[in-house]
């Protein structure tokens, strides 16, 4: 699915919409974000963590430093950013909290992951080229990713291209 994202407000509208496809569903899949910096990705995310359980009070900002963030949702929202890995190898805390299975992992710049290394479920968010505003490319792999994915696109009907 191709969506049009004219600006934050849109992007807050896609992250807010995933959070509901999240709850509505009961998945817990991994969320993988690939695009240049200044995207949008983590506005995506912060809409995204303010809009589940607990989030409200959350302090979302891009890990960058930290490598990941946790934040106080249900379910709990891992939030790594992988763009200092770049040609490292990936923390070990990310194949912990994919092993466990409860935590939603939110992971910006999936591409210095390399693709054997991607979990088997997962939604992707991938930032393409566009004129104006932005134009993000979301696809699954797995049954429960597609179940968020299809309850995602009913919500966010008006946003496609």
């Amino acid at each position: 699915m191709h969506l049009k994202l004219l600006d934050s407000d849109t992007t807050e509208y896609l992250g807010r919409a995933v959070a509901t496809a999240l709850q509505k569903t009961g998945t817990a899949c991994p969320i993988l974000f690939q695009g240049p910096l200044g995207s949008g990705k983590t506005t995506l995310v912060r809409a995204l963590v303010e809009s589940m359980p607990g989030g409200d009070n959350a302090e979302v900002s891009s890990p960058s430093f930290n490598v990941y963030n946790i934040y106080p949702t249900r379910p709990e929202i891992v939030h790594y950013d992988m763009y200092r890995l770049e040609g490292s190898p990936v923390e070990s805390s990310y194949y912990e909290f994919l092993d466990e299975g409860r935590s939603v992992l939110l992971v910006e710049w999936a591409e210095f992951i390399p693709r054997a290394e991607w979990p088997d479920e997962w939604l992707l968010f991938r930032w393409l080229p566009c004129d104006e505003g932005r134009l993000v490319e979301i696809s699954s792999s797995g049954s429960s990713a597609r179940r968020c994915y299809d309850e995602l696109r009913l919500l966010v009907e008006q946003l496609r291209q």
